[in-house]
């Protein structure tokens, strides 16, 4: 019983490599055959044998795959990855050889360099590492590593090279508040926070992991951010201006303070339009709806401000409590948190004139329904009693009476007393209303303005 499942594999490894074999004899077959539809007969054929060799691959298990991989060259191993989905993948690569994890993740780098940047200090400056193989990166001496959307692979050979295992940046944000920072038994220090991402079409906080581990930062994140090309562009100008990972840390989230703050003079400028809006002249309700998106979007931006400043604020937090920084570096953390602590009162003050600009819009539409009220009442007193006439001039008995009279002339005498009395009715509400404001009128306070 034992026997059957290893033989079982071993069937399997034959059939793939029967597979790849068969699909390399058939491409050079048609290669060499001169007939029509050529391209479209080896798509049918490579189409075909790929659809068995997902179907074998399927059903092994992830060590007997990443046992296959190991026998096969180079351009065999990149023809099974391909058709390997995401959940395959991540359990052969933890049962795979690092040789087969420098290949498949040296292929899949070569794709897309600009997901890795490695940075080292040069004269006091920040220089990027030029990395073409992964070769490049074990002979550098980088303070920081910034992973921008890695893929699994990118993840597994960077870490297997410094010794430490990266988050999916794809999941940062399903972290509880409690295993957000926190330090590993080898020493890792792990932060997870959120960066303000605001965007002039949709504003958005991005999960960023960052693990300090001898003395090199490594950032993990999903997409670019622009408080981290500020921070290049500072360290790489300024001389002096980083002196390790740690600084290169806390210049992070000092920029995400400032990045937080211009955001916070945009939502300043927007309410300010609004306001001049609101409170220069009656509204219509289609105006009134628009300007109360503007400033759903304002307190929606305002909100995410005041969570990213928070979320920095425990950072730093965390990183003196835990004496992780130096005596210049705890100044320089004081003072980013006296910075945070300024915007937390612009963040309020805020969260108090949306509010306020929130009901004047609300109060306006309400005005707006008022007055289609009052004309609808207006009307309505204005027929009561004529509908009351109307039903009597229906009535037999008012024929019986104008029996004498020539129907045309009755009616016409009737409607025209219609009118008349729908004429005295209104004037009788335009009195009373006149009378009305002049009791208001008098009711309020002199102020002695002219």
């Amino acid at each position: 019983m034992q026997k059957e499942p290893s033989a079982k594999y071993r069937n399997s490894q034959q059939a793939v490599l029967d597979i790849l074999l068969k699909q390399k004899l058939i491409a050079d077959l048609v290669h060499k055959q001169d007939m029509p539809h050529h391209d479209l007969v080896e798509s049918l054929v490579r189409k075909e044998n790929m659809a068995q060799l997902q179907q074998i691959l399927n059903h092994l298990p992830s060590a007997e795959i990443a046992h296959i991989l190991e026998g096969l060259p180079l351009e065999d191993q990149l023809l099974i990855w391909e058709q390997l989905d995401d959940e395959h993948k991540q359990p052969i690569l933890l049962e795979a050889p690092i040789s087969v994890l420098q290949i498949l993740g040296k292929q899949d780098y070569k794709t897309e360099k600009s997901r890795i940047k490695a940075f080292d200090l040069r004269e006091g400056r920040l220089h990027e590492i030029t990395l073409d193989t992964p070769k490049d990166l074990r002979k550098a001496k980088p303070i920081w590593i910034d992973l921008v959307a890695p893929t699994f692979e990118d993840r597994i050979w960077v870490g297997d090279i410094f010794g430490i295992e990266f988050p999916d940046p794809d999941k940062l944000s399903d972290l509880e508040s409690s295993a957000r920072f926190y330090v590993e038994e080898n020493g890792e220090i792990h932060l997870h926070s959120d960066f303000l991402l605001d965007k002039d079409d949709v504003s958005r906080n991005i999960a960023v992991a960052f693990i300090l581990y001898q003395d090199i930062l490594f950032s993990i994140r999903k997409e670019e951010l622009p408080v981290f090309r500020l921070q290049r562009l500072r360290a790489l100008s300024q001389p002096d201006f980083v002196a390790n990972a740690r600084d290169i840390l806390l210049d992070l989230y000092a920029a995400n303070a400032e990045y937080s703050a211009d955001a916070l003079e945009d939502v300043y400028l927007a309410l300010e339009v609004v306001g001049t809006h609101v409170l220069s002249k009656p509204m219509s309700d289609e105006e009134a709806a628009k300007i109360l998106v503007d400033i759903a979007n304002e307190e929606d931006l305002n909100g995410r401000i005041r969570r990213n400043v928070m979320d920095t604020r425990r950072a730093v937090s965390f990183l003196m409590r835990g004496k992780f920084l130096a005596k210049d570096q705890l100044e320089y953390s004081q003072q980013i948190l006296r910075d945070i602590e300024s915007l937390d009162g612009h963040t309020a003050f805020l969260f108090d004139k949306i509010n306020f600009l929130m009901d004047a819009s609300v109060g306006f539409i309400n005005i707006n329904q008022n007055k289609v009220v009052k004309r609808l009442t207006v009307v309505s007193v204005v027929f009561m009693p004529l509908n009351v006439l109307a039903g009597i001039g229906g009535m037999s008995e008012f024929s019986m009476m104008t029996k004498n009279i020539p129907w045309p002339i009755s009616y016409s005498i009737f409607t025209l007393g219609l009118v008349i009395v729908g004429w005295l009715t209104f004037i009788i509400l335009r009195i009373l209303e006149n009378h009305e404001h002049q009791k208001s009128d008098k009711r309020q306070p002199k102020t002695g303005i002219p």
